[in-house]
């Protein structure tokens, strides 16, 4: 009888090593991209909590959005925090208002901004991200309504 061993060259063992970590290297930063929209899509929502909410405060005030703050806006709606916390949630770090007209911001765990805006030619959804930061969920044209 022949006696035979079979298996793989050093050659072929290292060039699936090689294979494996090109497509580690580009799914891990996609992975941690998709975190970060995550964390901009729960600012989002807090927004659009902090929308309802600001305008229940211009009802409770008879149209009036001139006490508009993060923590009148906390009063209105408990969910909407007005500190990061630990672990970071998103949060409202800015409001104001007057008699016709409102503006907040929700500041995501990513460090990005999420505005939402109401003028007489209607409400706007504006984003910022802070210099080296992913863009997460917000879009490059920093319109994300």
């Amino acid at each position: 009888m022949i006696k035979r061993e079979a298996g793989f060259t050093l050659i072929e063992v290292l060039a699936v090593m090689i294979i494996i970590g090109i497509l580690a290297a580009i799914a891990i930063p996609a992975f941690f991209n998709q975190r970060d929209k995550a964390s901009d899509s729960s600012a989002k929502e807090m927004a659009h909590t902090s929308q309802v909410a600001m305008e229940a405060l211009g009802s409770d005030n008879d149209g009036s959005y001139s006490s508009a703050s993060p923590t009148a806006l906390s009063a209105v709606d408990k969910s909407i925090p007005t500190a990061p916390g630990s672990p970071a949630k998103p949060y409202a770090s800015a409001a104001s208002g007057t008699a016709k007209t409102w503006t907040f911001t929700i500041t995501s765990p990513t460090g990005n901004s999420f505005t939402v805006a109401k003028s007489s030619t209607g409400v706007t959804y504006t984003c910022t991200v802070p210099a080296g930061n992913d863009r997460g969920g917000c879009p490059s044209s920093g319109d994300w309504g």
